[in-house]
């Protein structure tokens, strides 16, 4: 029998956007990353391309669940274009963005599959993005593996990772909002139904199922003693040492 493992990512950069859905010229992202995305990012880390929904399938059947640990900002911005090939002007779109959030997504399946999609996203094929391309992470994604454990425990027990300002500027919260699908042995008659299962990623015309979300809330893990990677660099920290100087 297969060991089943979690791998947990750290999902934080300036903008991120998570669609379910477009009309027209209207691009809204949900409040949280959405399963579409995530599994999009690890498939683009392990090299598989549009279209080839064989490999794809082993990565949408994972288990899927997010922790809000900072829900950011959501803003919106105009976006124009020109036709490639007649220069004409393309409809004005509005796109929205959270700025400034982090989340922990983690997703559970097979331990072997797991380990390579972290190798993958170690020496990605193709780099990730938060959602949309014009969205990169502000640092690898790759938090940790754990094995022989299951989304509920890990989502329990990782510690809080906002920003180091964030964590200056707020209080530790008591809850974290949790996103996550149920588990087969779970009944889903109060989950929520969301259309966002990846089926193809195909450019032809991508298509996603329904699957069933919970909300729930873990009491905030503390933060390790290290603060995290996200430590590490706070581009942030010389425009608040310039403000305490004006003030």
């Amino acid at each position: 029998m297969s060991r089943t493992s979690v791998l947990a990512l750290r999902l934080a950069g300036p903008l991120q956007s998570w669609g379910a859905s477009s009309r027209f010229t209207r691009r809204t992202t949900e409040s949280a990353p959405t399963k579409s995305g995530v599994i999009g990012l690890l498939a683009a880390a392990a090299g598989i391309e549009r279209g080839d929904d064989e490999r794809l399938a082993p990565l949408a059947a994972l288990r899927f669940a997010v922790r809000m640990d900072q829900p950011g900002t959501r803003i919106r911005d105009f976006h124009t274009a020109h036709h490639g090939v007649t220069g004409a002007s393309m409809p004005l779109s509005e796109r929205f963005y959270l700025a400034d959030a982090v989340f922990v997504a983690a997703v559970e399946g097979d331990h072997t599959l797991l380990t390579q999609l972290r190798e993958a996203l170690r020496t990605p094929v193709y780099l990730p993005y938060l959602g949309r391309r014009s969205c990169p992470p502000a640092e690898p994604v790759d938090l940790a593996l754990y094995e022989d454990t299951r989304l509920e425990v890990v989502l329990a027990n990782v510690p809080w990772q906002a920003s180091a300002w964030y964590r200056r500027r707020h209080r530790m919260p008591p809850a974290l909002t949790v996103l996550r699908e149920t588990a087969a042995d779970e009944p889903a008659a109060t989950a929520d139904v969301q259309r966002d299962q990846p089926v193809t990623f195909d450019a032809a015309g991508r298509r996603h199922a329904l699957r069933t979300v919970v909300t729930d809330s873990v009491a905030a893990p503390i933060p390790s003693a290290s603060g995290g990677p996200q430590d590490a660099h706070d581009p942030f920290a010389a425009l608040e040492a310039l403000e305490n100087e004006s003030a």
